[in-house]
């Protein structure tokens, strides 16, 4: 392997050098360490947009739009800290502004600023395609992909948080984040908010309300919960002299993730983060009583928000 570390051995490789580095050094184990799945599909998707740049490609749309779809699935999980930590890029990539100065060097910094955090995206996002490029002479035909309208919604979410964000002081986005149940009239006055202000369409009100079954899910998951009201409402789990360190810890974590989500399955108590605490589940931290009374309670906070 030596004699392969001078640049004159690559000079010119006939038959014999050919033969020589597919079958001993190919196979070589690499030092270098690629990541996930998930981070492999994301690189390949970054060099594909990042070509498609540089050759002026009618790709570069589609692949741009997968892209957005990812941020915008990213931009759910700002609970993770690893995720809250690049939220600033993650939220930039997806304003038309950030993509008027796009170049190669832009986005590589993207790919690998993002690529160890796609894995953490929630199962139900994970139908985002990520396409085996081929290596072909011209662009190929090109094909509608279903998810091609998650880039148009994705960009109708980011705006409808960053008014929301500035309105919050708003009489039902208060009673929504305190967790207090919502009317029929406070919906529609939601919605008639977002429509007034430009902010979407009716369309996209209907796949709001359509894909986080009902419109305040989708607005609580928008905007969160008061920390301080979701505390409250976990209390008696957090009974001081009763609770113990890991139930003190997992209820945390729990109010971490309705604070910044707005709503919680509690299927996810049986899923990382929670389980490197309780690998089994929240019957290995609380008994099956108390495990029964904070799912029921999990669920009254998230179904506050439907009215």
């Amino acid at each position: 392997m030596e004699k392969y570390q001078r640049p004159e051995a690559w000079i010119a490789i006939d038959d014999e050098k050919r033969k020589e580095l597919v079958d001993e050094i190919a196979p070589l184990p690499s030092a270098k360490q690629f990541g996930t799945e998930e981070a492999k599909r994301f690189d390949l998707l970054m060099f594909s947009l990042q070509l498609a740049l540089l050759k002026g490609s009618k790709r570069f749309d589609t692949l741009k739009k997968q892209l957005l779809e990812i941020a915008s699935a990213l931009e759910d999980q700002t609970g993770i800290p690893a995720i809250a930590h690049r939220a600033v890029l993650i939220e930039e990539i997806q304003t038309d502004i950030w993509w008027e100065g796009v170049n190669v060097p832009l986005l590589e910094l993207v790919r690998l600023r993002l690529r160890d955090l796609v894995q953490h995206i929630e199962k139900g996002r994970k139908a985002i395609v990520y396409s085996d490029f081929a290596d072909e002479i011209g662009d190929g035909v090109e094909i509608d992909l279903p998810q091609v309208g998650e880039a148009d919604f994705a960009r109708f979410k980011q705006k409808a948080r960053h008014f929301l964000k500035r309105h919050e002081d708003h009489l039902v986005l208060h009673k929504l984040r305190q967790g207090k149940p919502l009317t029929a009239i406070d919906l529609a006055a939601l919605e008639k908010m977002l429509l007034d202000a430009g902010i979407g369409d009716a369309g996209d009100i209907e796949r709001a309300r359509e894909t986080s079954r009902g419109f305040g899910r989708f607005v609580r998951s928008l905007v969160g919960l008061d920390r301080a009201a979701v505390s409250e409402a976990l209390g008696e789990f957090l009974s001081a002299g009763t609770a113990s360190a890991a139930q003190i810890e997992f209820v945390g974590m729990i109010i971490e993730h309705l604070t910044d989500q707005g709503t919680m399955d509690p299927s996810l108590l049986y899923e990382p983060p929670f389980t490197d605490l309780a690998p089994t589940g929240p019957e290995q931290v609380f008994d099956e009583d108390r495990v029964t009374r904070l799912v029921s309670r999990i669920r009254e906070i998230s179904d506050s928000a439907v009215a």
